[in-house]
């Protein structure tokens, strides 16, 4: 755990180097196999910044040079049955491997047990693989982020400890002195909590999870994925708009009933899709529910307003921002009001929020760095609207006449 431009990548890169050329591991591989140092980051082209670094040691210097039997795009074979790649964190993609050292890069940012890829299982996944490899390293590096994850879990468990696996922490300076003081000084007036975090070593604590597993897991029906429309039941809808390329579009659809809250619909078109195309089909699912109106957020503008109205439906900006959102959705989690769909993506981006409060005491709730939140945004917001139903504001309620086709809409006005 090092500040930030401490030397986490270039001492990583060193190790992995000497590990690959100086140690002689045929006696424990078997006839064909290779034994393999995987630097592995979020995505590869983290990935690739310790690449390039190995590559420079690799090219470099001319003893080390001679060792090289192959370069590629991914990393090189040397002629001594050693291979060096770069990977992504997945449990998946790192199995089947024989490791000599696997380099963990900004583990800190790995999604951690909300995600489908977790922290924890990636290392499980690592594991087995260096078994039968004397001395092999699994060496995880990251300034450190919030107080969760494999990290946190690490230096809970062994830092200070003798006997135990190594965990290593520095500050920025301590690492790399010709970072100048007077720039760290500067970071933390700025933020402190975040400079402390990058310069410091130092774990956020203004960074807490928003809700745990537990909560929410039993807010679940076990089994049912999607509930179909009832007659006379007053729908609401809440969609959280994408453009086509980085995020998805995704609806949801709720109703209260004898007190709770009942998640009836999710939909998530992930990119790339057509922002067009998906709003009709979103149409479509709407009026099948006699809803004739949706509410969402700011994004895009007038665009996705003018779309849901060509389709007949109504398009209100919502007077909650995300956060408040979040809020709402929070008490209804906790005293199990809410039924939810049983969708793990949904329940791993509620799970993986997070709370932050700024220097100014202002609190925002969010997903991680790298994270995703579209589907708990629009669930939050279908939450949201049916109990804004239960205070009485003046509301727009559709119903639909499945069998006649028909649709009728009535407006019910009562004061606040």
């Amino acid at each position: 755990m090092i500040g930030r431009r401490g030397g986490k990548s270039f001492v990583a890169a060193l190790v992995a180097v000497f590990l690959a050329c100086f140690f002689d591991y045929r006696p424990y591989l078997a006839p064909g196999e290779r034994g393999t140092i995987m630097v592995i980051a979020a995505d590869k082209k983290q990935a690739r910044v310790i690449l390039r670094y190995i590559a420079a040691m690799l090219n470099g210097i001319e003893m080390l040079k001679e060792m090289k039997a192959r370069e590629t795009a991914n990393g090189f074979d040397l002629d001594n049955a050693v291979s060096i790649e770069v990977g992504t964190a997945s449990f998946r993609s790192s199995r089947g491997y024989t490791y000599v050292a696997v380099l963990c890069d900004e583990i800190a940012f790995w999604r951690t047990d909300d995600a489908a890829e977790p922290d924890f299982a990636i290392l499980d996944a690592i594991r087995p693989g260096m078994a039968t490899i004397p001395n092999a390293m699994l060496l995880c590096m990251s300034s450190p982020y919030a107080r969760k994850g494999a990290l946190w879990d690490a230096f809970r468990r062994f830092y200070g400890k003798d006997g135990t696996p190594l965990v290593w922490k520095a500050t920025t300076r301590e690492m790399n002195p010709s970072i100048p003081q007077s720039h760290i000084d500067r970071a933390l007036e700025r933020d402190h909590a975040s400079a402390m975090a990058e310069y410091m070593a130092e774990f956020r604590s203004d960074i807490e999870a928003f809700v745990t597993r537990e909560v929410v897991e039993a807010c679940v029906s076990p089994g049912v994925h999607e509930r179909p429309f009832v007659r006379g039941t007053k729908y609401k809808a809440f969609v959280d708009p994408s453009g086509g390329s980085n995020d998805s579009f995704t609806m949801a659809i709720a109703h209260r009933e004898d007190g709770r809250i009942v998640h009836d619909l999710t939909r998530e078109r992930k990119p790339p899709f057509s922002p067009e195309a998906t709003i009709a089909e979103f149409c479509k699912t709407l009026k099948d529910y006699g809803i004739t109106e949706v509410h969402g957020d700011r994004y895009g503008g007038e665009f996705p307003r003018e779309h849901f109205r060509k389709h007949g439906i109504g398009y209100r900006l919502s007077d909650k921002p995300r956060t408040d959102l979040y809020i709402e959705l929070l008490p209804n989690l906790n005293s199990g009001k809410a039924d939810l769909l049983d969708s793990p993506a949904l329940v791993n981006q509620i799970v993986g929020l997070e709370r932050r409060v700024s220097r100014g005491g202002k609190e925002s709730i969010d997903h991680a760095p790298g994270g995703h939140d579209d589907l708990a945004n629009s669930v939050a917001g279908a939450v949201w609207l049916c109990a804004e139903v239960n205070k009485a504001p003046t509301a727009l309620f559709g119903t639909y006449d499945g069998s006649a086709g028909t649709q009728r809409n009535f407006y019910h006005s009562t004061a606040r």
